[in-house]
């Protein structure tokens, strides 16, 4: 064809591989483009010996990086205020990605009790059998953790708010104290997404004068917002602690699909408006369960009596002096669309469970993020090693509310009410 240089090979199959068509430069799009490789194609053995992966100016193996995952780790940096970020298969893989890279044999980590499950399974199974050590503190209580700081401390992980319970810490007073002493601090920030605050800008006023030295984010949830893609992010501002993450990450040979990466580029516009629309919902389906007889507390940071909810009032709704379009003050500030209720202990786990079972809009399963609503029961003894007496007794039901008609949830959540618990009680 005119236009085409070939190959001087005769066989069709080589002339195939070796076909030597490039397009033209200069083509633009709203999307950026995907690129796939395991092998990158250098032009000469220079320039294999010489570049270099770690700093992103050019590319050496798809593990290393790609411009379809380099891309998604600047645009995360500015979603966080960060300035460097390493992508991870899932938001798992972060938070061991960091314990790996921080912690060595002797050294001790700190975890909130209301902390991530598979955080605290990692930290008894292959932190414990590395020789690490770890310790439980009480997230609303700062002299708790500050007594538990010790000379072998080299971490601290920080929620906010707690796995499934949603208890607010003081994330100020907790950094401070940690600063103070020295101590590494990594926040899970899958819930803020950077959006609801600025992990690395507690402040709020631009300066950097206080903030998390890492954050940790479950890409899984409100980045990739579909329930489809399965990805993690470490995002550091020091360079030094960044290549300490980067190393780890390459020597344990972490890396994300090209097409993952391009799932989340895709729904990263729009996450500002389901972060907003989630919110809306959830705060509106909450405060009604309140009001129903069998829910013993609805535990939301955004709602007044929930555990920390003036923690987050002074970091989320900092600055909010109106609600927006005359809304009452509970729609100030920004929550993600997540909250648990206590079913009142008068009511058995097999009644919660058909509770449940009965929800035909609301879906039983893990994570949350994507478009639909989903429910799932946990069993809090199981989950807390200390007492937690800001929690009133019964079962508890965690709830994510997607982007349905809340009025189309309220419904759903009314009749399964009343077909689990009769108003009588059990």
């Amino acid at each position: 064809m005119a236009g085409m240089n070939h190959t001087d090979a005769d066989d069709l199959s080589t002339r195939i591989v070796h076909h030597d068509y490039i397009p033209p430069a200069g083509f633009a799009a709203l999307q950026p483009g995907v690129y796939k490789a395991s092998t990158v194609i250098f032009p000469n053995v220079a320039a294999m010996r010489t570049r270099e992966w770690k700093d992103k100016s050019s590319y050496t193996y798809g593990l290393h990086g790609t411009p379809t995952t380099f891309t998604l780790e600047e645009r995360l940096c500015m979603l966080e205020g960060g300035l460097q970020c390493v992508l991870q298969p899932s938001g798992l893989a972060a938070i061991a990605n960091v314990a790996l890279a921080l912690l060595e044999t002797g050294d001790e980590v700190l975890l909130p009790d209301n902390v991530y499950g598979p955080s605290l399974a990692l930290a008894n199974g292959e932190l414990a059998r590395f020789g690490i050590r770890h310790g439980l503190y009480d997230p609303l209580d700062k002299a708790d953790l500050a007594a538990r700081i010790t000379p072998a401390t080299r971490l601290v992980w920080l929620e906010a708010p707690g796995s499934v319970t949603m208890e607010f810490p003081d994330l100020c007073g907790q950094v401070r104290i940690c600063r103070a002493r020295g101590v590494i601090t990594a926040l899970d920030n899958t819930w803020g997404a950077g959006l609801a605050f600025a992990p690395f800008d507690l402040t709020g006023d631009g300066s950097r004068s206080l903030g998390v030295d890492i954050s940790a984010h479950a890409l899984t949830k409100f980045p990739s917002g579909n329930g489809d893609v399965l990805m993690g992010s470490v995002i550091t501002r020091d360079p030094e602690l960044h290549m300490k993450i980067k190393l780890t990450h390459m020597r344990l040979g972490l890396g994300v699909a090209g097409n993952d990466a391009e799932a989340v580029l895709r729904a990263l516009p729009s996450i500002g408006l389901r972060y907003r629309a989630h919110d809306a919902a959830a705060r509106q389906l909450a405060l009604w369960l309140q009001q129903q007889p069998a829910i013993a507390q609805v535990l939301h940071p955004a709602l007044a009596g929930s555990p920390g909810h003036a923690h987050w009032q002074a970091l989320c709704g900092a600055g909010v002096t109106e609600a927006p379009c005359g809304a009452d003050t509970a729609t100030r500030g920004a929550a993600a669309g997540l909250f648990s209720v206590i079913i009142d202990a008068r009511y058995t786990q097999s009644q919660v469970d058909a509770f449940c079972d009965g929800l035909r809009l609301f879906k039983i399963g893990y994570s949350w993020g994507g478009p639909m609503s989903l429910v799932v029961p946990y069993h809090l003894a199981s989950m807390r090693l200390r007492p937690a007496p800001h929690l009133k007794p019964g079962t508890l039901v965690r709830f994510f509310i997607g982007l349905e008609a809340v009025p189309d949830l309220q419904q759903d959540l009314q009749q399964a009410l009343e077909r689990a618990f009769a108003a009588d009680g059990p």
